[in-house]
Order: structure tokens, then sequence, then C-alpha cells
């Protein structure tokens, strides 16, 4: 291979197709952790070494020139490429300190992270925690996190995943709220309530009415995909919400919503980390760690 045909800089490479895939410079900067005027400087100088026009502006617009949509595809290649290096080499990782970055959900967030984090913490002090709350699942083959708690087994070859269980899922309210229900026979009309939901689709509808319910979108007037506002409305008296049995049944402001003497649904709870990851001693004893605490 002639190696001095190679005559540009990866950085300068990597603030091209970032800005591509973030499409302007201002959040390709944000998304890289530099300055705009330094990342405009790293793409000037690959049009220079390249001795190519990348981006024309359009009004506000960074618009790819032809020349830049053909190079485009072979910088995505190099950047799976550093993608994987990254990933092998941060495998071989064989100390017991370093950051270990864990994707978890609202509820795993507010009601079990942080005792097993503390905990962690006291057992393994030089490994630092950065935690992503989403429900979202956070792509780990992109590192966007090392460590996922997630409801659904990854298909990807090149995750490792763990079953931790599964997860009892009830409906809960406040004692108040169904004070306020109409009563059929002393006992609350339970389809007349309200269900705080997440979104406008039909798959808890259909659940419940599947059980001998009899619900509509009449009884979901609140919905929002926050797990803790929907906790603070549920507090407030504005209707049920799903919850995992272990965080509904130790909330001493909620109650089941019924003798559910089954559950309403089980989700299962797997713990996910790449492959490679799992040979870094630091990843492995995070990942070993949450499993047991979580089991």
């Amino acid at each position: 291979m002639n190696w001095e045909s190679v005559n540009f800089d990866w950085n300068h490479a990597r603030a091209f197709y970032v800005t591509v895939q973030e499409g302007s410079l201002s959040a390709a900067a944000k998304a890289l952790g530099v300055t705009q005027p330094t990342l405009s400087r790293q793409v000037n100088a690959l049009e220079a070494e390249m001795q190519i026009t990348l981006f024309e502006r359009v009004g506000q617009r960074l618009v790819l020139t032809d020349s830049g949509a053909k190079v485009v595809e072979h910088v995505r290649l190099m950047s799976e490429a550093a993608l994987q290096f990254s990933l092998a080499a941060g495998g071989q990782s064989q100390q017991l300190e370093g950051s270990v970055v864990i994707s978890v959900s609202q509820l795993d967030a507010a009601f079990r992270m942080p005792k097993i984090i503390a905990e962690l913490h006291r057992v393994e002090p030089l490994i630092n925690i950065e935690v992503i709350v989403t429900n979202e699942p956070s792509d780990l083959l992109r590192r966007e996190a090392d460590i996922a708690i997630r409801s659904f087994r990854p298909t990807q070859n090149d995750l490792i995943a763990k079953k931790l269980g599964d997860e009892v899922i009830r409906l809960y309210g406040t004692a108040a709220y169904f004070e306020k229900l109409p009563k059929t026979s002393d006992v609350p009309d339970l389809n007349a309530m309200q269900i705080i939901g997440f979104d406008r689709s039909s798959t808890v509808t259909d659940l419940l009415n599947s059980q001998g319910w009899n619900l509509d979108e009449s009884n979901f007037q609140l919905l929002t995909s926050s797990q803790l506002l929907q906790l603070g409305l549920c507090k407030q008296d504005l209707g049920l919400i799903f919850l995992p049995e272990d965080i509904g049944d130790n909330d001493t402001d909620l109650v089941r919503a019924f003798d559910q003497t089954e559950p309403l649904m089980t989700i299962p709870v797997w713990l996910v980390c790449h492959q490679e990851l799992r040979t870094s001693l630091r990843i492995r004893r995070v990942f070993d760690f949450i499993a047991d605490q979580l089991k």
C-alpha cells in the first residue's frame, strides 16, 4: 500500500461526516464537543487536503456538493471501522477504573438505580458511572451506552443479553381517586375510570378489554410518555397508572386498582451490553453487579 497517498487527517474527515449527519456546523460541533469555529476549520482543512469543495451554502443551510456526495459513503465506512476499533480496544481494558455508561428507563432511574449506584460506588470507587435516562433503546452498537436495561431481547449478534426475570405490571391509583368513582353495588365502576396512558395506540385498551373490561378512548384523556409525570398526575387523583409491582406496592400513596390476583401483564427484563465490552474488566464488573442487584 502506498501510505503517502493517504494525505488527509482523520479528525478532519470525522468533522465532515458528523456535519453531514447532524445537518449543520453548530449541531456537529455540539456532537463532537468542540466549538463551531474549530469544526469549520477542520472541514475547510479537509477540503484543502483533498482539493475539493464539500459543501455549498444555500441561505442558512449547508448543501453537499457533487464531490462531497461522492466521498461521504467512503467516510461513513471509515467511521464504522473507527467505531469497531474503539470497541475492540475498549474491550481489552483490564482496569477496574474509568467510565461506564448505563442506559435505563425513567422508573429504573428514579426507583432502582440510586441504591445500586450507591453500593457500586462503595465497592468500586474508581469506576465512574454515567446514566442515560430514556424510555427509548440506546444504540449500544454506536456506543451511546455500554450497558442497557431493556424490556425486550436484542436481536443483533454483536450484543450480549442476560434475562434477569419478568416484571409484574399492575394498575395503581390513590384511595381518594377510587372514592370519586361511581359505585356499582358498593364496588367502584372501574369502566368509568381514567387511565393515564403513554400514547394514542390501542395496545392498552385491547389488552384490558381482552380481560373483560369495557374501555374506549374516553378512558384515556391524559397522555404522556413521561412515567414520572404519570406518577405525579396519578397522585393528584387524576387517574390510574401502570407500575411494576415492586414500585407500586411500596408506594404508600397508592393502592392496587382492584383485587388483582393475576397481573395485568408481565414484561421481561434484559441486561444488555456489546460483546466486545464484555472483555473489559470494568464493564463486566458493572454488568455482573447490576445483574446481581436486579435479579
